[in-house]
């Protein structure tokens, strides 16, 4: 997550704003967090739980993510490394 301080936002708004478009920025005042500053649809996707996401335990992770790890696994342990093209 980014950050900004109050007196960024004072002397960059379109920048610190831009910034909160795409994720929620934190906004600190004397060096600590104070405030975060997000856009509109974030905040209403966490106040109404739109949010779809979910969190798994390993145990319980579904079949295809399980997949997709081990597929990057074997991936990596043969030495491709990121980015490159399988």
């Amino acid at each position: 997550m980014r950050q900004f301080t109050t007196g960024d936002l004072n002397k960059q708004v379109g920048d610190v704003t831009d910034a909160a478009s795409r994720e929620p920025v934190v906004l600190t005042k004397h060096r600590k967090p104070r405030f975060v500053l997000m856009s509109y649809d974030h905040y209403e996707r966490l106040r109404t739980g739109g949010d779809t996401r979910t969190a798994h335990q390993t145990a319980e992770m579904p079949k295809q993510h399980i997949d997709l790890f081990e597929a990057e696994i074997d991936r990596l342990s043969r030495g491709e490394g990121y980015g490159d093209e399988s």
